[in-house]
């Protein structure tokens, strides 16, 4: 009876982990990009929070790897759940999302994955080169922390910063 306990804890256990490490449908080639981003940003103006996009594709290594490295940390898991909605906006060859990557200033010439971070009104405020997060072959954590802190809803409250 305690092999078998043992076999199926160690089998959720297992299957849990492959779950969070899941990447291979991160982007949705047939999204309406335009109208998953307008929800996102009702959900983020209802929740207090901003937009995070990370583009990509289901092609790029290094935005499995990010998420994975985001999905895969508490802290990391934490602050994005707190602070973002998140949506990954696909550029593939089946489907580029050139209007909208137009519309927030062609976020694509800096590679993917790329982060666009977007306000409760739908502005862009900021463009994430995903390069700077990099340490080695990975992501340095400390890096992203930073970089989801800097650009936090808290971060740019203006309440924040009176005397």
């Amino acid at each position: 009876m305690k092999i078998l306990l043992f076999v199926a804890t160690l089998f959720v256990c297992l299957n849990a982990h492959a779950q969070s490490k899941d990447t291979a449908h991160l982007y949705n080639v047939n999204d309406n990009a335009e109208k998953e981003i307008a929800v996102a940003i009702k959900k983020a103006k209802a929740e207090h929070k901003f937009v995070l996009v990370q583009g990509g594709g289901n092609w790029c290594s290094w935005c499995k790897r990010f998420s994975i490295t985001v999905a895969n940390d508490a802290k990391l898991d934490s602050i994005v759940n707190a602070d973002f909605v998140v949506y990954h906006l696909n550029y593939s060859q089946e489907n580029k999302n050139e209007k909208v990557y137009a519309k927030y200033g062609y976020p694509q010439r800096f590679g993917f994955p790329v982060f666009i971070i977007i306000d409760d009104k739908g502005n862009r405020i900021h463009t994430q080169n995903s390069e700077y997060l990099e340490e080695g072959k990975g992501y340095d954590k400390d890096k992203i922390a930073d970089f989801f802190e800097a650009w936090s809803p808290a971060a740019l409250d203006p309440k924040n910063y009176t005397n």
